[in-house]
């Protein structure tokens, strides 16, 4: 019999509602997860105690009221929040995304029915061992994403497992099995009573899991139909030397070279989506003028479109606007881009030129990609000897100009900016004394 190792928690969890005379498994992503020998994120429990009977075991424990109506309750043991849902079995999805009602079950079985797909529909107790009546443990093993029952009427009741699907399969790199495949495509249009708000969430998670440009090149049409926008990057043929795939291709191959990161991988989805509208041909073959430019206007509308945080927006439009920056190398260039980018930036938007150049045509590659691995070499430098790139790291400051006789304003500001273009420009040394002697000479030539 398999046998689970759980957290003292959860095992706690399981045998209050045993002593109160209720049955209770683990379900869900964490079988699946201890089953793939991951660490699982969240520990989710089933029972066949109502509600108010779950309040009534953990009295004594601060629970949360999450879902009563849906038979939900989070209990905090240990610092552990334990979601706790009654066995239950869903009504109607007329608006495809929640059940119209629910209705609690004495069985397990029908429980698990109601999930998305085989490997999220196990439970597990530890007396009782794995209760897989799906076949969830089978598909693990073949490496495969199968609906529960009707993959069509799964995709019926939420549009949202067809990205669901798509996400497992990245982040696992699993394949998609026939049925449900033959479903996405058929039914990826319910993706259009989403909000955006979780296609965005879903779209993330695939965009960094480990198989995502896999996912992409399979199950474009599923792409385009939450976002249309970057449609005709599909097969646009670059006609250019530079370049051995048409756009897409190209932009999924990026992703699979850049970290899994949210933004870094947005940055990628989106880094060429203006190249189809800039397109232009002369005899030395296709180019693309300014077309980050353009794409980050369309970067913007997506992720405004999708609700994005204000963060990962602000990052991934910055890194957009900048992928097409031209490296000559120098330390001066570094240093520029690190004030204006921040460090994290500027190595963000060196993994992506790293990702965007691993996707180029071949004999250009390595040579490349060795620049791009002299230039990570240079950034970690330039943090390893804590070089001035703000006005933070500058050795002088406004109360020093100001004790020099200079008057706090405009002036100030200015010759503070002076000196630290001189010393990122290495015309000048970050040493008080010097900037000291530089700002004396600043006001002399700008008298007040």
């Amino acid at each position: 019999m398999y046998t689970m190792i759980l957290p003292s928690a959860v095992q706690a969890a399981i045998e209050r509602l045993q002593q109160h005379g209720f049955e209770a498994y683990i379900v869900g992503g964490c079988v699946r997860d201890a089953l793939l020998h991951t660490t699982a994120q969240d520990w989710d429990l089933t029972t066949n105690a109502h509600p108010e009977q779950i309040l009534q075991c953990f009295h004594d424990f601060h629970v949360i009221e999450t879902g009563m109506q849906h038979g939900t309750v989070t209990v905090i043991i240990d610092a552990m929040p334990l979601e706790i849902t009654t066995y239950r079995v869903d009504g109607a999805y007329t608006d495809h995304r929640r059940p119209d009602s629910v209705q609690f079950t004495t069985s397990l079985t029908e429980d698990l029915a109601r999930r998305d797909f085989s490997i999220n529909a196990m439970a597990y107790h530890p007396q009782k061992g794995l209760i897989d009546p799906f076949g969830g443990q089978q598909d693990l093993a073949a490496k495969t994403i199968s609906c529960v029952g009707d993959p069509t009427q799964r995709f019926q009741e939420d549009g949202l497992r067809i990205l669901r699907a798509l996400r497992f399969a990245s982040r696992l790199d699993f394949s998609i099995a026939e049925e449900t495949a033959k479903a996405i495509h058929q039914q990826k249009d319910l993706l259009h009573h989403i909000s955006a708000e979780r296609i965005f969430s879903e779209l993330t998670k695939l965009l960094c899991g480990n198989a995502a440009s896999k996912q992409l090149l399979q199950y474009p049409d599923v792409l385009f139909t939450v976002l249309p926008t970057l449609q005709p990057m599909y097969q646009f043929d670059q006609k250019n030397p530079y370049h051995a795939y048409d756009v897409y291709t190209h932009t999924c191959m990026v992703i699979e070279n850049v970290p899994p990161q949210p933004a870094l991988r947005w940055a990628a989805l989106l880094h060429d989506s203006g190249k189809p509208h800039t397109f232009t041909m002369d005899a030395r073959g296709g180019h693309f003028y300014n077309h980050a430019e353009h794409s980050v206007v369309i970067a913007k509308e997506i992720l405004m479109q999708l609700k994005s945080d204000r963060k990962t927006m602000d990052r991934v439009l910055t890194l957009v606007k900048h992928h097409d920056t031209v490296f000559s190398g120098s330390e001066t260039q570094m240093k520029r881009l690190a004030h204006r980018l921040g460090t994290d930036g500027l190595r963000d938007l060196i993994l992506l030129h790293r990702g965007d150049v691993s996707a180029q045509a071949e004999h250009l590659r390595q040579e490349r990609l060795a620049q791009s691995d002299m230039l990570l070499t240079l950034l970690d430098e330039l943090e390893r000897k804590n070089t001035c790139l703000t006005f933070r790291d500058l050795h002088i400051s406004g109360d020093d100009l100001i004790a020099m006789g200079m008057q706090p304003g405009v002036a100030l500001g200015n010759c503070l900016r002076r000196l630290l273009d001189a010393v990122l420009d290495n015309q000048l040394s970050n040493d008080k004394a010097a900037l000291m002697e530089a700002a004396a000479q600043y006001l002399n030539n700008n008298p007040q």
